[in-house]
């Protein structure tokens, strides 16, 4: 079976930005079926590659990110997903989990044609990020239950070009197998 890694894309989050108070509820409803997928990857040895936004701090480091989100007022929220002492994170300045990023580099040292993407936007640095995976001919599998959005109907749109347009297989949390 190839290799699979799992991508957690912006969970890291103080949702100090104009779309939180839209985003906030979707990913309480998502934040379930993501822990469990986290747990699931973890319980068997899967690659958990958490790549994240750093909010225009140049100067800050993951634990630093990780620190700040977990003291802000949305600390909550990423408890429950927060990366291990076993995680890879990557830094990401735009939209794409690629653009600008070592992320190829080490998903190829890793033997890595699989990536599994959780996390937020849907219709946003989910969808840019499954056509940046598919361009480099990578496998892509989005959790369907495990992705928040901002606004519902452009995640389903999103989904549905994921799925028609990339080939991505589009699966709820616990149908996904690594």
């Amino acid at each position: 079976m190839p290799n699979t890694a799992l991508v957690v894309v912006d969970m890291v989050n103080t949702y100090d930005h104009e779309d939180a108070e839209l985003l906030v509820p979707s990913v309480r409803a998502a934040l379930p079926a993501m822990a469990g997928l986290i747990d699931r990857a973890r319980a068997e040895g899967v690659d958990i590659i958490y790549v994240n936004d750093n909010f225009g701090r140049w100067r800050s480091h993951h634990d630093e990110i990780l620190r700040t989100a977990l003291d802000g007022p949305y600390g909550e929220l990423v408890e429950p997903i927060r990366p291990d002492g076993t995680s890879m994170f990557v830094v990401k300045a735009r939209h794409s989990i690629f653009y600008e990023t070592p992320l190829e580099y080490l998903l190829t040292q890793r033997d890595t044609p699989h990536i599994v993407l959780c996390g937020q936007v849907t219709e946003q640095c989910i969808l840019y990020s499954a056509l940046d995976a598919h361009i480099r001919r990578l496998r892509v599998t989005v959790a369907r239950d495990a992705v928040a959005h901002i606004h519902p109907d452009l995640a389903e749109a999103a989904l549905r070009m994921m799925e028609r347009n990339m080939n991505a297989e589009i699966r709820p949390a616990g149908q996904i197998t690594f």
